[in-house]
């Protein structure tokens, strides 16, 4: 059954690229059939294949990062820009082809409804689809845990980067986004700012091609900051709810 695309100018879809040459194209072309050529960005963070001419054939818009600033820059980025363009709803998809842009519309509904501020894609509310390796779905649940410790909320897929937000999340997160590994603690920063996260089911892909840019040695590095950050918000707010 054909997909409706939202109308122009509503909804923009932010794809942070780095090396993606191989699955770009047939990202864009899947993102395509939600939204118009023109409700598409892509972000290319510094990358050192021919992502910048895949990315100037497709005949979307583009932001060409002059160096690699990582996930964080390259999704502030795109909210900034959809913030400033007046888009009412941002989206983030990874230009791996992990996430499949028909679920798109399951993320985008919750959030124009006024239901929740962020919506998240989560592949642990379903058992199926490619589900990452062990290792990273341990430090999915020690994050988590935390996050549900530090804010009383649960997240079963913290570590997730396909989202919906709102422009209340856009004006937030045009301020401040966090640079290393920042789905987990952008939660923390949400909820603890008294915003409504909602995790919704879909179904991931394995990437189409390329290899991700965080690497074991970095991702445990990650982690026990993330942890600590989350951590540390936890107990500045329980000691201002204490002192108040």
């Amino acid at each position: 059954m054909p997909v409706e695309r939202y109308p122009r100018g509503t909804v923009l879809l932010i794809l942070p690229a780095y090396n993606e040459e191989v699955s770009l194209a047939s990202t864009v072309d899947g993102c395509r059939r939600v939204v118009h050529a023109e409700d598409i960005l892509v972000v290319d963070d510094g990358s050192t294949d021919r992502t910048p001419e895949v990315a100037a054939r497709l005949g979307v818009r583009r932001a060409r990062l002059p160096v690699n600033l990582g996930i964080g820059g390259a999704v502030q980025t795109g909210y900034r820009h959809a913030l400033r363009a007046g888009h009412r709803v941002a989206v983030q998809v990874d230009a791996d082809g992990q996430h499949d842009p028909l679920d798109v519309p399951a993320l985008v509904e919750p959030v124009r409804q006024g239901r929740c501020d962020m919506a998240i894609g989560s592949r642990y509310l379903t058992a199926e689809g490619f589900t990452s390796t062990r290792l990273r779905r341990f430090g999915n649940r020690l994050l988590s845990a935390a996050i549900r410790v530090s804010t009383g909320t649960r997240i079963a897929d913290c570590t997730s980067g396909f989202r919906a937000v709102n422009r209340r999340v856009l004006t937030s997160f045009a301020r401040y986004y966090p640079a290393d590994f920042p789905e987990p603690e952008s939660l923390a920063i949400l909820l603890h700012a008294g915003m409504s996260v909602l995790e919704l089911p879909v179904v991931m892909r394995p990437r189409h091609g390329g290899a991700s840019s965080i690497k074991p040695l970095d991702g445990a590095i990650y982690m026990v900051k993330v942890l600590s950050v989350i951590t540390a918000y936890g107990t500045f707010h329980g000691t201002v709810a204490r002192e108040a």
